[in-house]
């Protein structure tokens, strides 16, 4: 099997029963075991109905990591994830993830590391941190407090910037490591929907080596 359940919320393994040890019965992630093109048609047809946004165009070296969605297999998809990795001349490693999904579901808090359930609306009283194109539509993203990650107060939680807006009717994470390359990548790339890519999808490089780090 190419992919399989988890929390959406935790992350945690599911049982027979679809039940997590900590949130019980939830709405599966389907998330790869391994990512590649194989696992990621899956993926699409499990998500069909939900946009499964991608930078795109890939940024040259960059490829697919990781990926998921929540619902499928006979329920209505309610969100879906993309991680991707590569290097760039300023920032060196980079990771980028993207979530898309319905209010509720906790699948980008817990991606993003916030106790966030929700984005939420506090941030929404401030100008945009930055946009971003989006399907292309120009959608205004915000920052979502990161928690620090010292238990004695050291560090500042900059190893990543999480932004949060809306597209499309639905919440939008971006999260990206390390925090200072979120402008640089912003200014190479849109989101395009993988699903609406086609035969050029079978040139996107897939798995943890894909980016050649």
């Amino acid at each position: 099997m190419r992919l399989r359940p988890a929390c959406p919320q935790c992350g945690s393994a599911l049982t027979g029963e679809l039940a997590c040890p900590l949130h019980g019965a939830v709405q599966p992630c389907w998330r790869a075991v391994e990512a590649s093109y194989d696992a990621f048609a899956e993926h699409l047809v499990l998500s069909r109905g939900l946009p499964t946004w991608l930078p795109w165009p890939l940024p040259p070296g960059w490829g697919v990591t990781d990926f998921g969605c929540v619902g499928g297999e006979g329920q209505v998809p309610r969100a879906t994830f993309t991680t991707c990795t590569g290097l760039t001349p300023e920032d060196g490693g980079v990771t980028l993830t993207v979530v898309t999904e319905e209010p509720r579901v906790g699948l980008g808090a817990h991606l993003a590391d916030v106790p966030h359930g929700d984005p939420g609306r506090a941030a929404w009283d401030q100008p945009p941190a930055l946009r971003l194109r989006v399907g292309g539509a120009s959608v205004p993203l915000w920052p979502v407090p990161v928690p620090r990650t010292g238990g004695d107060g050291d560090g500042d939680g900059d190893e990543r910037t999480v932004l949060a807006g809306e597209a499309q009717g639905r919440w939008l994470w971006v999260v990206v490591s390390p925090a200072e390359a979120v402008l640089g990548l912003v200014d190479r790339a849109s989101l395009g929907d993988a699903a609406a890519l086609g035969p050029e999808l079978l040139a996107v490089a897939f798995g943890k080596d894909a980016s050649g780090g």
